[in-house]
């Protein structure tokens, strides 16, 4: 059994082929229940975000997470093969790595990455399919990033995608305080956007959501106002800004709705910001002419201008990184010699209970005490080394006698001839 990684992301698909295998979070558990039930795959965690749907596994083969990803999103073969990655061991764990610290996301040292990776492992914890190789790899990947986070400037001056979403509205807008801003959702993205759209002190704030506690929680923090999903139709025309991110399997905001919503606003520009995968606005909306809608992959275009600066820190964090791979890669390797332990152990015990229970008949009998220890020292020592001592007698042929030598030597610390 070995690790293995297998997914896309953004360096490798375009959103339209990532919103194809992304996996809602209410379903992750039961797809992690599935893969390890139904196939040769002992442990996994799936990471599933914007950017990236990433199966981490323990398995003899990656073939068959392969074949059960494209199962279970009902893909043809052909449509994502192109786009699929598979890596081996030392590479997963590289990889592992390097995404928790952030060297592998648009925005190279973004720390969002790190809490949605561990909001994965306690999904995988949770339904059980985190086994002892991948819960190692993980803590260790913590490790690392913090290490990275603490010792390199790989998160100094980072352009978020919050932020670029706001440079972009600039654009299209003078003043951000005179727009009405409309934010579909109420988690982790939606808030980092409304905390850098909020500091524009724009006009007007409402939060869309399907639960409305939850986004009456987070309009009051921006001094905003709630409304149902349901009413997005109704009062789409009224806002300047859109920015969503939700989790729902089809779009939220069609093309009709937004023609609607242009005519109602007698043609004035409206800027949209779709961050969720799959996507909540319909891609056709984009070709309108007074739209101009981003999705996450557009606004990854903005903040690329600013990987420059970072890449000595990118040089920095390689290096911990790969020194941190070897370390782990040493515990997998003697983790490999585990069972052989254990059975060297047990045999070693059940000599001593062995001796321990003939040494305790002949107390019992009256034998002298000091003859008896004497007696069960000899006799576990003799019985102790009789493997290796036979071995070494019987070995075959200089080569072989030799490389028996030298493996006594090392195991039992011997010295000179």
């Amino acid at each position: 059994m070995a690790l293995f990684t297998l997914g896309i992301n953004h360096h490798t698909a375009p959103l339209s082929v990532r919103e194809q295998v992304a996996f809602h979070a209410d379903r992750l558990s039961h797809a992690l229940s599935d893969l390890t039930r139904a196939n040769a795959v002992r442990e996994a965690a799936i990471l599933s975000t914007c950017n990236r749907t990433e199966i981490y596994c323990a398995a003899d083969a990656p073939e068959t997470a392969v074949d059960w990803l494209i199962r279970y999103h009902a893909i043809d073969l052909q449509s994502i093969q192109p786009y699929v990655y598979t890596l081996p061991q030392r590479e997963a764990i590289r990889h592992a790595f390097r995404v928790a610290s952030g060297l592998d996301s648009m925005v190279i040292g973004e720390p969002q990455i790190l809490g949605q990776m561990k909001d994965a492992v306690r999904v995988a914890e949770a339904a059980g399919t985190l086994g002892t190789h991948l819960h190692k790899m993980f803590q260790r990947a913590f490790a690392v990033a913090k290490e990275v986070r603490s010792t390199t400037a790989i998160g100094a001056n980072i352009v978020s995608m919050a932020a670029a979403g706001v440079h972009l509205a600039e654009r299209i807008f003078e003043h951000l305080a005179d727009q009405r801003i409309l934010f579909v959702g109420a988690g982790e993205m939606i808030e980092l956007c409304a905390t850098h759209f909020a500091a524009q002190q724009p006009k007007e704030i409402v939060i869309a959501n399907r639960t409305l506690e939850r986004g009456r929680a987070l309009a009051e923090r921006f001094g905003g106002s709630v409304m149902r999903l349901d009413e997005i139709a109704d009062r789409l025309g009224h806002f300047d800004i859109v920015v969503s991110c939700t989790a729902s399997p089809l779009p939220i905001i069609g093309l009709g709705m937004v023609e609607r919503a242009i005519k109602a606003r007698r043609h004035r520009p409206m800027f949209m910001v779709d961050l969720a995968v799959p996507r909540d606005i319909e891609p056709e909306v984009g070709e309108l002419d007074d739209v101009f809608l981003y999705t996450v992959d557009d606004l990854a275009q903005v903040v690329e201008s600013g990987l420059e600066s970072r890449q000595a820190a990118v040089v920095e964090a390689e290096a911990i990184i790969a020194a941190q791979v070897d370390t782990f890669i040493a515990w997998l390797e003697t983790r490999d010699t585990v069972p052989l332990i254990r059975a060297l152990r047990d045999a070693a015990e059940r000599m001593r209970r062995h001796e321990m229970e003939h040494a305790l008949k002949l107390l019992a009998k009256g034998e002298n005490p000091e003859r008896v220890l004497d007696q069960l020292s000899h006799r576990l020592t003799n019985k102790f080394l009789h493997a290796p001592t036979q071995a070494l007698n019987s070995a075959g042929g200089v080569v072989d006698r030799e490389a028996l030598r030298q493996c006594a030597s090392r195991l039992f610390h011997l010295h000179g001839e």
